[in-house]
């Protein structure tokens, strides 16, 4: 043998050492960054649940400001909308509206206060006699509640009283009243009215919602 063939095979035998030796090491390089990517995931999705519950926090805080629908589905009230109170209105009770048996009286809320304000639902409605004793019953709510109505200063909204004439639903007669007492929608101040001849007939007697105008 040559002298200067013996280092070969251990120069062979070195490099397939290296080679293994890479190999081992490019292996375990990639599994430890699937580990980690793993993890990244993990972490990534946690986090954004907890920023996604802080942000929906901000979120609803950000609709109270900004006027947009709050998480309880109801829009808040615009800005300047009041509800129209007792002190602020006059009421009067309209002319009787005849028709098949059928009496109905338009009872009038007008604004006399210096900004608008908002009438929505029924009125709480009684009779009274001069002497402020109640006659019958109050007044049953009859047909739909309907939706807001803004009165602008000096404008008016009426709801109906309802009652039938004399003879008519097998019941007698109140005696006529003197007054009409009425609770504005939502109020818990009363106005009074003075009336002449209202009188309650067959033990009906209803109120509706408050609608725009006079309409008597």
């Amino acid at each position: 043998m040559s002298p200067h063939s013996s280092p070969r095979p251990v120069r062979q035998a070195a490099a397939v050492l290296l080679a293994a030796a890479a190999a081992v090491g490019l292996t375990a390089c990639q599994h430890g960054t699937t580990r980690g990517s793993g993890s990244s995931s993990a972490s990534a999705s946690h986090g954004t649940g907890v920023d996604t519950a802080s942000g929906g926090g901000d979120t609803a805080g950000s609709s109270q400001q900004t006027g947009r629908p709050t998480s309880s589905g109801r829009p808040p009230r615009a800005a300047g909308s009041t509800r129209c109170a007792a002190t602020s209105m006059r009421m009067r009770l309209g002319g009787v509206d005849a028709g098949a048996g059928n009496l109905r009286y338009a009872l009038v809320f007008t604004n006399s206060g210096r900004q608008p304000c908002i009438l929505r639902g029924y009125p709480g409605v009684s009779l009274m006699a001069r002497d402020a004793q109640s006659i019958g019953k109050p007044a049953t709510r009859e047909g739909v509640a309907g939706g807001p109505v803004t009165l602008a200063p000096g404008a008016s909204a009426h709801a109906e009283l309802h009652t039938l004439n004399e003879g008519l639903g097998g019941a007698g007669c109140w005696k006529s009243a003197d007054l009409v007492l009425a609770y504005p929608p939502g109020s818990k101040e009363s106005m009074t009215t003075r009336t002449s001849g209202l009188r309650i007939c067959g033990e009906e007697f209803s109120v509706s919602a408050v609608t725009p105008g006079i309409a008597g």
